[in-house]
């Protein structure tokens, strides 16, 4: 073999290994945008009661200012939401009396799924339904109408420029949710339903 057709033969096969190295790329990005935490089925179980619910809309202002904005209107945008999904696994989901606000010390339940689609960031999780008898009968009045919805808490968040009238958070940590009335929540296209198991994990599957 010549030294030219050597030298050939090593760029061919650098370049095959450099495409075969790309080709995962396009379904990871669909992986970060549906994350589930997998949990072993137990039939009946006494404290899980499943979930599902709108968390919050991206790229769209809040309809009126959450907890800790100082009084502003506030924008997640898409590509803040997606890259703090795998900070949302796992936090807690609490309620407050009333259902009108947060109280992180109520935390009755857990989030083990979350999935961007359009600009909707849905979540799944279980509530703690032994711990708190008092919560179910009013989510199942709020599931048969849709009274409910869900708002995030959030840490390290980032704001584009504190000037602006409406915020624009382009970084955060999700550190919990809230489940209360929809015409409490800083976004009242949010949703909160009681629900079979494993709609987010099922489109986790698909997407993967």
């Amino acid at each position: 073999m010549s030294q030219m057709e050597h030298i050939v033969r090593h760029h061919v096969a650098a370049r095959q290994a450099h495409t075969a190295c790309r080709a995962p790329l396009a379904p990871t990005r669909l992986a970060l945008q549906a994350m589930a935490v997998a949990f072993p089925e137990v039939a009946g179980h006494p404290n899980r009661l499943p979930f599902e619910g709108c968390l919050t809309l991206v790229d769209t202002p809040s309809d009126k200012a959450p907890s800790g904005a100082r009084g502003h209107r506030v924008v997640l945008t898409h590509a803040a939401a997606e890259a703090a999904l795998p900070s949302l696994l796992g936090m807690a989901v609490d309620f407050k009396s009333g259902w009108d606000g947060h109280d992180a010390r109520q935390k009755c339940g857990i989030i083990t799924a979350a999935e961007l689609h359009g600009n909707a960031l849905m979540v799944e999780g279980y509530l703690f339904a032994r711990d708190f008898p008092e919560m179910e009968p009013e989510l199942v009045r709020g599931s048969a109408t849709p009274r409910m919805g869900m708002s995030y808490e959030l840490a390290d968040a980032h704001v584009a420029d504190m000037r602006a009238s409406i915020w624009t958070l382009t970084r955060a940590t999700f550190t919990g949710a809230a489940i209360l009335l929809r015409d409490k929540a800083a976004y009242r296209g949010t949703s909160f339903r009681l629900c079979r198991p494993g709609i987010a994990s099922r489109r986790l599957a698909q997407a993967i």
